[in-house]
């Protein structure tokens, strides 16, 4: 929400201060422009009197500041009039202040036309983001939004900043809601809703009577009057065209009775408010307090930029490394691990803490550094993440590091690797004894902490929150039961998506097939990792579970029926999406592992060519989207399918298969495909395996396709 806040104010700022300032001062003249008068004629009376008063008038108008007029042709051409609602007499011609014609140009277009139109629309839709991120970002800085008016003791351009935006709010978001609605009418986006009343197919032809002699004319006030258009003289068979706040209608010129009638819609009613609201046309006073709030606008915009200026960076005091008295270096590929970095800096507030990744280690300008502490993942099977690929390399260039050096190893000890990459690290640096935090143990961190710091509170009580969303499970499709090997996939609805979650594409609003869902189970804060089938585009959140013997959250969700709900959050995986492009793509997987797959070839609208290798136990019982891959490869979605069974009359396991199709795979690989491997260790493992055995006539292997990214493992 903060970075969104920002990142739309900054680049629109000058404009939308424009855009204030211009309102501000169109305000104004409502109130100068205004008719007061009380006593109005009847529409009837009021028709009477401008005849007489005005030869050839033809159509009478009010606008929305209570102005009366009349369009009349006459002997120098026509002629617009204004008039005395009080006596119908003609006070003078209608003028038009070029100031204000000027104004409203820049308001509405910035003197740039229709292209204007459609800045001006954007830019109000900016301004209404802005009120609205804003309002969340005060509630939660005050403690909810039942305290979102309460007294707050800010100092500085932040205080100031958040005093008047809570009041000026208000007035922005009236004006920024009315203003897309008008402007959107204004670009034909919403269709005019005025009342328009079927033309009458009978009228009278004999003589007119007087217009405050026809009884529907005189029924009407001239408070409601907002237009009527006159039968021309001599000419018979025409009707009185009247619209009033009500409707619209068309009136007998002879009998005085309303012949067709026409109510004012939901649709025409709104248009009126929005207008009124956003003009102050018909309430003057309320649009002169919208344009003071609209002033708002520049010294909002000044004060955030001050506070921008000031605490440009990241959400930690900044401490550069020559003086810091603790050292914090980050190995982390996801980001998980620099929230647990954050959580110590903040742990340690009373000492200067610098923050870096283990990318940037700079033993050299660590003058006063007591203490170096180095938090880092593992990647894949034993490699470095992102940030730390390089320091290793930077340790044999700059040497080892002088102060006393604490590792914590981020890692899941179901893996072969676990906390591989951290283990080397400490060869390197000579930390026979470190510390590893299992799958984010807070257990695990809450004793590396104490062992760290004894005197300090616990270190995990600082992490940042990880919000799980409660999803409900829409439908459940349950496999393998016979084959002692239940394999359920789950549909969950996916939860409502705010218009900054899609924007911004995060959480629910951005994943794609092969992200992962981590799920909490009950009686247990720590979450587990299951891979995508779906992504936000198919409107569904869908996984694949395998029922692990004691498993846990896999228990609790192969037994959750349907409406029954369960609480996650998404994680990015990068690693292993779906790669864009024309060449090949072979999916290799077993088990639960076809999940992510299957995601993959849903999401293959293009119709890339795509190999599946999937390993199950039977064809009993059916497998895993089984009618999905029949459809899939129907429709060009998926190329082939090969299923190894390992139940089977012929049993084979799914690297078997890759083995007995060698030279396919070998032609695939010469086409430049990419292979994706996803399902347990010990079946990525004999994939692997088998893959070099595939390679090696084309004097190639799986070290060659991983160094040219063309080869991607996601086991568990």
């Amino acid at each position: 929400m903060r970075i969104l806040h920002r990142w739309v104010a900054l680049p629109t700022l000058v404009l939308l201060i424009v855009l204030s300032l211009t309102g501000a001062i169109l305000s104004v003249f409502p109130l100068l422009s205004q008719d007061r008068t009380a006593d109005r004629l009847n529409v009837g009376a009021l028709v009477a009197a401008v005849q007489e008063a005005l030869p050839g008038v033809e159509q009478i108008l009010v606008d929305d500041n209570g102005v009366v007029t009349a369009v009349a042709f006459g002997a120098n051409g026509i002629e617009q009039m204004v008039i005395d609602p009080a006596t119908g007499a003609v006070t003078g011609p209608v003028t038009q202040s070029g100031v204000e014609l000027w104004f409203e140009n820049l308001h509405r277009a910035l003197f740039l036309s229709d292209t204007g139109h459609l800045l001006v629309l954007g830019l109000t839709a900016a301004m209404l983001v802005l009120t609205v991120s804003g309002y969340a970002l005060a509630a939660r800085r005050l403690g909810g939004w039942r305290n979102l008016m309460s007294r707050d003791r800010g100092a500085g351009a932040g205080g100031l900043h958040l005093k008047i935006a809570r009041v000026a709010g208000v007035g922005l978001l009236i004006s920024t809601l009315s203003g897309l609605w008008m402007g959107a009418a204004t670009l034909g986006l919403i269709p005019d809703n005025s009342p328009m009343a079927d033309y009458p197919t009978t009228i009278s032809t004999e003589t007119p009577v007087a217009a405050d002699h026809l009884a529907a004319l005189t029924a009407l006030s001239g408070d409601d009057l907002r237009s009527i258009s006159l039968p021309r003289e001599g000419v018979t068979g025409q009707a009185y065209a009247v619209e009033v706040d009500a409707g619209a209608g068309y009136v007998d010129p002879v009998t005085g009775e309303m012949l067709t009638w026409q109510d004012r819609g939901i649709g025409g009613q709104v248009m009126d408010l929005m207008h009124l609201l956003h003009t102050g046309q018909g309430a003057a006073v309320l649009g002169l307090v919208l344009g003071v709030m609209a002033l708002s606008v520049p010294i909002l915009g000044g004060s955030g930029l001050l506070v921008w200026a000031a605490g440009r960076g990241s959400k930690l005091p900044k401490v550069r490394a020559q003086e810091a008295d603790t050292v914090i270096l980050v190995g982390s590929e996801g980001g998980t691990t620099w929230r647990f970095a954050r959580a110590v800096a903040r742990w340690l507030a009373g000492q200067k803490v610098h923050v870096a990744a283990m990318n940037d280690y700079a033993p050299d300008q660590y003058h006063k550094c007591r203490s170096l502490i180095i938090m880092t993942a593992t990647y894949g099977e034993g490699d470095a993440p992102e940030s730390a690929d390089r320091f290793l390399s930077l340790i044999a260039q700059k040497g080892q590091p002088k102060a006393p050096v604490s590792l914590l190893a981020f890692g899941d000890s179901s893996y072969p690797a676990y906390c591989g990459y951290a283990a080397w690290v400490a060869e390197v640096l000579g930390q026979a004894d470190f510390h590893r935090v299992d799958r984010q143990s807070m257990a695990d961190f809450t004793a590396w902490g104490a062992d760290y710091a004894p005197g300090l509170p616990d270190v995990a009580a600082l992490l940042d929150p990880r919000p799980a969303t409660a999803l409900r499970l829409i439908a459940k499709t349950t496999y393998g039961e016979e084959a002692q090997a239940t394999t359920t996939v789950l549909r969950f609805a996916l939860p409502r998506l705010s218009l900054i979650d899609r924007l911004l594409r995060r959480d629910f609003g951005g994943f794609v097939a092969g992200d992962l869902l981590n799920v909490v189970p009950n009686g247990d804060d720590r979450p587990r990792s299951y891979s995508l089938a779906s992504g936000t585009r198919d409107g569904f959140v869908e996984i694949c579970v395998r029922k692990a013997p004691g498993g846990l959250a896999s228990g609790q969700l192969c037994a959750l029926e349907v409406g029954e709900t369960v609480n996650a959050y998404i994680s990015r995986n990068a690693a292993f999406h779906a790669p864009e492009g024309i060449a090949p793509i072979v999916l290799i997987g077993a088990g639960a592992g076809v999940g992510a797959l299957a995601g993959f070839i849903r999401a293959n609208r293009s119709k890339t060519p795509m190999h599946l290798y999937f390993g199950t136990r039977t064809r009993k019982g059916g497998y895993p989207f089984d009618a999905d891959l029949a459809r899939w490869e129907s429709s060009g979605q998926l190329s082939n399918l090969t299923l190894a069974l390992s139940r089977g009359d012929r049993p084979r396991y799914v690297q078997q298969t890759l083995l007995d199709d060698a030279a396919l795979i070998r032609d695939l690989a010469a086409q430049g495909a990419r292979f994706m491997i996803c399902g347990g260790r010990d079946m990525a493992d004999g994939v692997r395996a088998a893959m070099d055995v595939i390679l090696a006539p084309a004097r190639s292997s799986v070290p060659d396709l991983l160094a040219e990214g063309r080869y991607a493992v996601d086991a568990f």
